[in-house]
C-alpha cells in the first residue's frame, strides 16, 4: 500500500492558520462579533435645591389714575412737570376758582337768611304756644305760626346743604394727586377751558411707582405643587426683566384667580414686587419664577440625557454588568442648568449622558465616567 506524501509547506501554512486562530480566540473575539459601543456615564447626583418655574409676565401698576375735571372751567395752573414724581395731596391742575368762590359766598348769603327766618318764625310759634294756652289765638292762628317754623327750619337745612355743595365744588378747582406715583405729560395747559365728568377729556394719567403687579399665566401643576395654598401662606416669587440674566427681585403672590382657563389649560397669578428704585415700568414684559422658597432634596441629571417614548420619558442605567437598562422617569424644572427627577432614579446611580443614539436597552456598553456637567444639549 503507498501512502501519499503531504508537503510541508503546506503542513507549514496549516499550522501557521491554527495558531492565529487560537491567538484570536484567546483574545475573546471570533468572526463576526461586534464590540460593545463606547458611551459616557455619569453618576446621578443628590442636591438640597430651591425648584422654580418662570413665566412670561407683564406689569401692571397698583393704582393706575385717568385725572379728569370735576367741575368746568378755565386752566390757571399746572404745578407739575411732565413725568414728575408726586406725592398723595400734591397739587396738579388749578382750575378758576372764582365763580366757585362767589357761588360759596351767594349760598354762605342764603344760610345766613334763613338761619334769621327760622329765628323769628320759632320764637313766634313759642308765643302762639303762650297765646294758645290763654285762648287768645285760634288755631288757625297756632297752626300757621307751627308751619311757618318748619318751613324755616327745612329752609336753613336746604341752605346748608347748597353751601357744602358749593364748598365741594370750590375744591374740586384743585385737582390734588389721589396717590403717590408718577404723573405723565399735561394734555390740556394753562388756558385751556375744560369739561366736567367721566366723559371729558383726561387731563394727564397718575400710576403707582411702589409696590407693582406682575400678571402671568400658571400651568395646572404649578399651581396645584405651589400656588393653591395661598391666602394660607406666603407664596414667594422672583422676577426679572428682559435686560437681566437672573430673576433677582424677590416679591410675593398677591392673588390668584377663581378658575382655570379651559381654553389654554392655565390660571391668573398676580405677584407683587417692591420697586423703590422705579425701574419697573408698567406695560414691560417680565420673568417670573414660582417655586418653593426652602430648599428640598432633589434628584438632578443632564438634561441631555434624557429621551423620549412616545409621551413617556425615560434615560438608560448602566446596572452592575455594564448593560443599559430602561428606566422611566418623572421630570420636574431646571436648577442650575440640571433637571430635576422627580421618580424614577436615586442618587448614585449611572446613566448614560451621551452615546445614547449607539445604543439600545439591554445591550452591553463599554462606559466611559464623565462628570454630570449639566448641559442641556448634546454637543
Amino acid at each position: 500500500m503507498t501512502h501519499a506524501r503531504r508537503h510541508p509547506l503546506s503542513v507549514a501554512a496549516s499550522g501557521t492558520a491554527f495558531v492565529l486562530l487560537l491567538t484570536a480566540c484567546s483574545h475573546g473575539s471570533t468572526p463576526g462579533t461586534a464590540q460593545a459601543p463606547s458611551v459616557d456615564v455619569a453618576e446621578v447626583i443628590g442636591r438640597q435645591v430651591s425648584e422654580w418655574q418662570t413665566y412670561s409676565g407683564r406689569l401692571q401698576a397698583v393704582n393706575s389714575v385717568d385725572i379728569r375735571a370735576q367741575v368746568p372751567g378755565m386752566i390757571t395752573k399746572v404745578y407739575f412737570r411732565d413725568g414728575q414724581l408726586v406725592k398723595k395731596g400734591d397739587p396738579l391742575f388749578l382750575i378758576d376758582p372764582r365763580p366757585y368762590q362767589a357761588a360759596v359766598n351767594r349760598a354762605a348769603a342764603q344760610l345766613a337768611a334763613a338761619r334769621a327766618r327760622a329765628t323769628f318764625t320759632n320764637a313766634d310759634y313759642a308765643r302762639a304756644q303762650k297765646l294758645l294756652a290763654g285762648n287768645a289765638i285760634s288755631r288757625r292762628d297756632f297752626d300757621d305760626r307751627f308751619n311757618a317754623s318748619l318751613s324755616a327750619s327745612a329752609d336753613v337745612k336746604a341752605a346748608e346743604a347748597a353751601l357744602e355743595q358749593a364748598k365741594v365744588d370750590l375744591g374740586y378747582t384743585m385737582i390734588d394727586a389721589p396717590v403717590d406715583g408718577r404723573v405723565s405729560r399735561a394734555e390740556r395747559t394753562v388756558g385751556n377751558i375744560v369739561a366736567a365728568g367721566y366723559s371729558s377729556p383726561s387731563l394727564t394719567t397718575l400710576v403707582s411707582i411702589s409696590p407693582i403687579y406682575a400678571d402671568f399665566d400658571v400651568d395646572e401643576q404649578t399651581y396645584l405643587r405651589y400656588l393653591r395654598t395661598t391666602g394660607e401662606r406666603e407664596v414667594q416669587v422672583r422676577l426679572g426683566l428682559a435686560n437681566e440674566a437672573d430673576t433677582p427681585r424677590l416679591g410675593k403672590v398677591a392673588s390668584v384667580d377663581n378658575q382655570l382657563d379651559n381654553a389654554t389649560g392655565t390660571i391668573r397669578v398676580r405677584a407683587s414686587f417692591p420697586n423703590d428704585d422705579g425701574l419697573l415700568v408698567p406695560g414691560l414684559f417680565a420673568r417670573v419664577s414660582v417655586g418653593a422658597a426652602l430648599p428640598h432634596p432633589a434628584v438632578l441629571v443632564d438634561d441631555r440625557a434624557i429621551s423620549t417614548d412616545q409621551a413617556k420619558k425615560y434615560v438608560l442605567v448602566v446596572d452592575e454588568k455594564k448593560t443599559a437598562q430602561y428606566r422611566e422617569v418623572t421630570l420636574g424644572g431646571l436648577v442650575d442648568g440640571f433637571r430635576v427627577v422627580s421618580t424614577g432614579l436615586k442618587p448614585g446611580e449611572r446613566i448614560i449622558v451621551n452615546g445614547l443614539q449607539r445604543v439600545h436597552p439591554g445591550e452591553p456598553v463599554q462606559e466611559k465616567v464623565v462628570p454630570m456637567t449639566g448641559e442641556n444639549e448634546t454637543p
